[in-house]
């Protein structure tokens, strides 16, 4: 079943079935937009940690298609800080008001040392890199796919990191601080 995700207020979300979600591709997926807000006691779909990086009121969506081939996610964000490049990951636990709330990386073969900076976890075949640089508008995005669907329950959020994801072992899949956050029910 695929869903779609809107934020109607910085503390209100509501879920609702995505019409034609997965048409034309065979398989099913999530499909989220949100507008980031401030961490506070209410769950929110986004959140930002760093307002100059992403600012309340800068819109993300998420799309993620499953097929017979595998899965693709594909981010998309609005009004973050310009010409900047920026890490992204699928993370294993939702977005809280903490950075640290969204877990580690959502790995297809898990890496039995955490948190992994191993090259042959760390890498954009066992996980979901979604690196990309803002346009002068503050635009940007990127897609990836991977030859595997997420483990039910196991992917729950989209994490932007500070910079660029790095691939040398003992630093292999960081990105720097977790600047933002976005709850998205992966199929």
């Amino acid at each position: 079943m695929s869903f779609a995700v809107s934020l109607l207020a910085a503390s209100m979300a509501v879920l609702s079935p995505a019409a034609g979600a997965g048409a034309g591709t065979g398989g099913q997926g999530a499909d989220v937009s949100a507008v980031f807000a401030d961490p506070t006691g209410d769950v929110l779909r986004a959140v930002t940690f760093d307002r100059a990086a992403v600012p309340p009121g800068a819109r993300v969506t998420v799309t993620e298609r499953t097929g017979h081939d595998g899965t693709r996610v594909h981010l998309r964000l609005h009004g973050v800080q310009p010409g900047r490049t920026f890490g992204a990951h699928v993370h294993m636990q939702p977005c809280g008001t903490r950075p640290e709330d969204s877990g580690g990386h959502y790995q297809q073969v898990k890496d039995p040392k955490q948190p992994s900076t191993d090259p042959a976890y760390a890498n954009p075949r066992n996980e979901v890199w979604l690196d990309f640089t803002s346009d002068k508008r503050g635009d940007g995005g990127a897609s990836s796919s991977v030859a595997w669907r997420f483990r039910s329950g196991e992917a729950r959020s989209v994490v932007i990191h500070e910079h660029a994801t790095e691939r040398s072992p003992g630093r292999a899949g960081t990105a720097g601080d977790r600047l933002a956050c976005v709850n998205v029910p992966f199929v």
